[in-house]
């Protein structure tokens, strides 16, 4: 397989230019402070459709022919890439379908109509709207725009690199959220070009985390679980053509948990100001989370945020998760006297410590309680994991049997 070269990708940013945004980088001073090294955000969430879809989508159309263009394209995905093909083709004049599950979130569903495309769900999942579109593609002669499978799709996405180059040019490690390859595909390339000292490193969500056992393994190997928040980068099978190109430039592949990824998703929204959606989290996660041995870092850092499409209600849940993880949350069980004042005097010592109660609630029920006993469900707000100690040593230093939830 012949690799992306410096031209296709220097190409790509001259397309891209008149119709792509910059997006920003912004200084992180918190994950500065954590690293002991500058930290930069690219922040792709600020893209036009929200990621850095539209890059690779609008390079891959535009070097269609113009019969294959009037066939139209077609796309199968749920969420970001359904919405760079359907913004991609509309800016090109060209016809969209895409194809997705019965599941998409509703804004993901109304944001790629109104980008233009004929959007049709079916199935329930990515792969049932894949096999519907490759069905389509075949009956109709519409070109399959695949999400990272395509040397034009990775040439596209290799601009981002061409970016932070320009804003950062100190720029030591990069740091990709990794699905299908084609963003880490187009960073690696590009920075081996173009400054071969820089560190790559790519980050999967350890839920659905392909790359290190196909990179172990010498080729792509299909992910043996699926299941994350991080939707935009649940691939389980790596693309054959960012696949090639990742091996040949040797990035590193860290995987990050869903508790890292939900403090990141908050951090960014508390701190940077941005909203990030899971996936589009994943850089930030691996610096929160992983060792300083695997991370080593070359500083200054620039953190990609490659995507910030999030259902509001997912967001909330999400938050809730976020400050949960970042022992914000305190769930417990307390067993206290059931005589009047009993609840009082267990409040009188919550209140104290400074915590508030989100939620009471009683039970009489359980087998392990006394007659003359009843067990306290209290959800509280905390200032950090410091604090929640601090909770739960008055509590237990008051007399109180304390059961911490998960």
């Amino acid at each position: 397989m012949e690799l992306v070269g410096l031209e296709q990708i220097e190409a790509a940013a001259e397309l891209l230019a008149p119709v792509m945004r910059k997006t920003p980088m912004v200084a992180s001073r918190v994950l500065s402070e954590l690293s002991s090294t500058d930290v930069w955000l690219k922040c792709e969430n600020l893209q036009r459709t929200g990621s850095f879809k539209p890059r690779g989508a609008y390079n891959r159309i535009a070097h269609l022919p113009a019969s294959d263009g009037a066939r139209g394209v077609v796309a199968a995905s749920a969420g970001n890439h359904a919405q760079g093909v359907a913004w991609a083709a509309s800016s090109l004049g060209i016809e969209s379908t895409v194809f997705m599950p019965i599941g998409a979130s509703l804004p993901k569903l109304a944001a790629t109509k109104a980008y233009g495309a004929r959007v049709k769900q079916v199935g329930e999942t990515i792969d049932d709207a894949l096999d519907a579109a490759l069905e389509f593609a075949e009956r109709t002669g519409a070109t399959l725009i695949h999400p990272f499978d395509h040397a034009d799709i990775v040439a596209g996405q290799a601009t981002v690199a061409l970016e932070i180059l320009e804003q950062l040019p100190e720029v030591g490690t990069v740091l990709v959220p990794t699905g299908g390859g084609g963003l880490l595909a187009g960073v690696a390339i590009a920075l081996r070009h173009l400054a071969p000292r820089v560190r790559v490193v790519g980050v999967q969500a350890a839920e659905a985390a392909a790359w290190p056992g196909s990179l172990s393994a010498g080729r792509p190997v299909r992910a043996t679980r699926m299941s994350t928040m991080a939707d935009g980068i649940a691939v389980g099978l790596p693309g054959a053509v960012p696949f090639a190109h990742v091996a040949a430039h040797a990035p590193t592949v860290l995987t990050v948990d869903e508790d890292a990824l939900s403090k990141a998703l908050l951090l960014c929204l508390e701190r940077a100001k941005l909203i990030v959606e899971p996936a589009g989290a994943a850089a930030v996660a691996a610096l929160m989370s992983c060792t300083a041995e695997e991370l080593d870092l070359r500083g200054p850092v620039c953190a990609i945020l490659s995507g910030g499409n999030i259902d509001p209600l997912l967001l909330t849940r999400l938050i809730g998760h976020g400050l949960s993880a970042a022992g914000r949350y305190l769930a417990l069980r307390v067993t206290i006297s059931d005589r009047p004042g009993g609840l009082s005097s267990l409040l009188t010592v919550v209140g104290k410590t400074g915590a508030s109660v989100v939620d009471v609630a009683h039970s009489r029920t359980g087998t392990w309680l006394a007659v003359d006993e009843v067990e306290v469900s209290l959800t509280l707000e905390t200032r950090g994991p410091d604090h929640r100690d601090e909770v739960l040593e008055a509590l237990t230093g008051a007399g109180y049997s304390v059961r911490v939830q998960d």
